[in-house]
C-alpha cells in the first residue's frame, strides 16, 4: 500500500510539468478541523484547529494538493505511571498529494491519499514536561463540496491519519469543515 501511494504520489510530481497548460482550475479550502489523537499509554485527547488547503488541477477529475492543518487540546487527567497530570497538546500535519473528484449538480465529493511530515509537541501543566517529535504522516480520506454560489461551496471532510510520534504508531481521526473557493 505504501509504494503504491509513494508511486503515484512521485507519477503525478513528474508529469505535472506537461499538464502544466493543460489545467483549468482548483480550489482553496480553509475551515474548522476536530481531531482526536491517539497519545502513549493508551490515551487520546480530542482537538480543535484549522485545516486549510490548495489544490491544483490536473485534468478535470484529477488535481494535486496541499494540505495544512494544525490540532490543539488540553486533557485533565492523564494517567502516567506513578500519577496524573494535566496534559496540553498540539499537532501540524504537513501533507501532499492525489485527489480524485467529479461534480454531479451542485455536489462534488471527492477522495485523496496524502504524504507528508507531522509534528507533535506534548507538555505538562503541573509537572515540568515537554517533548516534541517529528514524524512520516499519510492521510487516506475524502469528503464532498457542496456549491452554495457559483464559486463559493462547503466543505464536509473526513481523514484517517497515521502517524508514528516517540516510537509509537497513532491512528487518528480528522475531521473538517468549512468554506472553499473554487477558480
Amino acid at each position: 500500500m505504501r509504494r503504491t501511494l509513494i508511486l503515484i504520489f512521485f507519477a503525478a510530481l513528474a508529469l505535472s510539468p506537461f499538464a502544466q497548460a493543460q489545467v483549468s482550475s482548483g480550489n482553496i479550502f480553509f475551515g474548522y478541523s476536530y481531531g482526536h489523537l491517539n497519545l502513549n499509554h493508551g490515551s487520546s485527547i480530542n482537538t480543535n484547529g484549522f485545516e486549510g488547503s490548495l489544490e491544483g488541477k490536473i485534468v478535470p477529475f484529477f488535481g494535486i494538493v496541499a494540505d495544512i492543518s494544525g490540532h490543539y487540546g488540553d486533557q485533565g487527567d492523564f494517567p502516567t505511571s506513578t500519577s496524573t497530570v494535566s496534559v496540553a497538546a498540539s499537532e501540524y500535519n504537513f501533507l501532499f498529494g492525489p485527489r480524485l473528484s467529479f461534480s454531479v449538480s451542485r455536489f462534488r465529493p471527492f477522495a485523496h491519499a496524502l504524504i507528508g511530515a507531522a509534528h507533535e509537541s506534548v507538555s505538562g501543566r503541573n509537572v515540568h514536561y515537554s517533548a516534541s517529535d517529528t514524524s512520516f504522516a499519510y492521510a487516506l480520506g475524502g469528503g464532498l463540496d457542496y456549491r452554495l454560489w457559483h464559486v463559493v461551496g462547503w466543505r464536509f471532510q473526513g481523514d484517517f491519519l497515521q502517524t508514528r510520534f516517540f516510537g509509537n504508531t497513532q491512528n487518528d481521526a480528522r475531521f473538517s469543515t468549512g468554506l472553499v473557493l473554487h477558480f
